[in-house]
Order: C-alpha cells, then sequence, then structure tokens
C-alpha cells in the first residue's frame, strides 16, 4: 500500500512537495504538521521515504472499516482534552525506537484557513526522548473529493530543541519556535501553490512531484510496536472477529 498510496493520493491532490530531504533518513523524529483538511495525512505521507506513525484522535479508530485502515497504515489513538498519557508513551516510545511520529500541533483541522495555536505535546515529546523535530507547511485548505484543488507541503529543517529545559517552560518556549517555523512555511506552501509551483522556495526548498530514489522505507531492527499493556488503548478499539 505504501508503494500505491503515494501514486492515489497525488491523484486525488494535484501537488508538489519541497525539502524532502529535510526529513531525517534514518532515527527516531517528530513530524509536527498544520492541519487544514482532510487530505493532509496521506498527502505527507506521500512526500516522505520514511513510514509515519501519526497520532489521532480515537473516534477516526472508531470507524468500522476506516479505522482498521488507519491502524493499518501506522495510527495510533489519542484522547483528546484527557491529558492522554498513554498516547504520549507510545510517542515517546516510537521516536526513541527510531520510528517518525507525525503530530498536528493544533490537535484538530483548522476552519479558518491558516494554521493554529500549537499544543505542546510535539515539542514535548521530541525534548523528553531528545530526537529532532521536523515542522512541515501544508497548504491544503478547502480541498475535498469534490473540490481537488492544487495543493503544496514543505518540509523544514529539523529543529534542535535540546539547548531548552524539559519543564513547563522549556515546553511553551519550544512550542512557540515550533508554531512560528510551522506558520513561515505555510506561508511558503501557499504563495508556492500560488505561483504555480516554482522549482525553488525562497529558502532554497526544491520542488520534488516524488520522493527521490523511490518509497524503499529502511527497515529497522527494532519492533514496531510496544508490547506493554500501556500501548493497548492507543492501538484503537478491535472490531468483532479481529484479535489484538
Amino acid at each position: 500500500a505504501r508503494h500505491w498510496m503515494p501514486v492515489l493520493v497525488r491523484g486525488l491532490a494535484p501537488s508538489y512537495g519541497y525539502g524532502l530531504e529535510r526529513l531525517p533518513a534514518r532515527g527516531g523524529c517528530v513530524l509536527a504538521v498544520n492541519h487544514l483538511s482532510a487530505i493532509d495525512p496521506p498527502l505527507v505521507g506521500a512526500y516522505s521515504r520514511r513510514t509515519i506513525y501519526y497520532m489521532a484522535k480515537i473516534e477516526l479508530l472508531e470507524i468500522p472499516v476506516a479505522g482498521e485502515i488507519l491502524r493499518w497504515m501506522g495510527t495510533f489513538a489519542v484522547r483528546r482534552g484527557e491529558g492522554d498519557r498513554d498516547a504520549l508513551r507510545v510517542a515517546r516510545w516510537l521516536v526513541a525506537h527510531g520510528h517518525v511520529v507525525g503530530m498536528f500541533v493544533e490537535g484538530t483541522r483548522q476552519r479558518l484557513g491558516h494554521p493554529g495555536p500549537a499544543h505542546v505535546g510535539a515539542a514535548m515529546v521530541a525534548m523528553q526522548e531528545q530526537v529532532p523535530l521536523v515542522p512541515c507547511g501544508l497548504d491544503t485548505f478547502r480541498w475535498s473529493l469534490g473540490r481537488r484543488r492544487p495543493c503544496a507541503c514543505v518540509f523544514g529543517h529539523p529543529l534542535d530543541l535540546s539547548s531548552l529545559p524539559r519543564n513547563g517552560r522549556g515546553y511553551k518556549e519550544a512550542t512557540a519556535i515550533v508554531e512560528r517555523e510551522i506558520l513561515r512555511l505555510w506561508r511558503m506552501a501557499a504563495q508556492a501553490v500560488a505561483d504555480g509551483f516554482p522549482s525553488r522556495l525562497p529558502d532554497g526548498a526544491a520542488r520534488a512531484k516524488s520522493v527521490p530514489g523511490g518509497h524503499d522505507f529502511p527497515v529497522l531492527d527494532t519492533p514496531a510496536w510496544p508490547s506493554e499493556p500501556w500501548a493497548a488503548g492507543p492501538l484503537g478499539p478491535v472490531f468483532p472477529g479481529r484479535a489484538r
């Protein structure tokens, strides 16, 4: 699926990616993204050589069939508004074991067409596990199956947040940095769409229609999912007839 999905996604959303090489080829990291439409998760995945484990609201994983597909593709659940410690533990475990965790920093889809205030979760996971955070800006507002508008995905350079204190003040300071960077990348994504997808952006990011070298997904010598009991909840509901 990870080989044909990018082709399908680009058919649904005519798009280009910029700065694809900025996502580290190996090692754990947090991918922090703004959220404007339903196409966002697969669109980012279409321009990533790495498998992305997305954190998503549990309501999505409770949908029969669709929830199964999301979990199959690496999505795990978070209970919004409840301080879901297990979901954060899973996110920390994944990056500590060399995986990429994708987090939509606003926590929900934005309805006004621009990135909203960021939550501290993405920065906190990156800082606690001492892994880089890669910001990503999307221009996908008002995309739908009935309105397949052009879209753009712009990756930023990895951010090293290790110099900040790992406490409430440090997480807020880091989140402000991430928020500003995502806003900058979103503006470039929107301008790229308006300009007809230039070959290079002002910050030097090169345009790409697909991942250079293909989606060869590095094989890791680590398990794909924690076996501890606290990981069962974020795995999402299991429907009748399917064992964990």
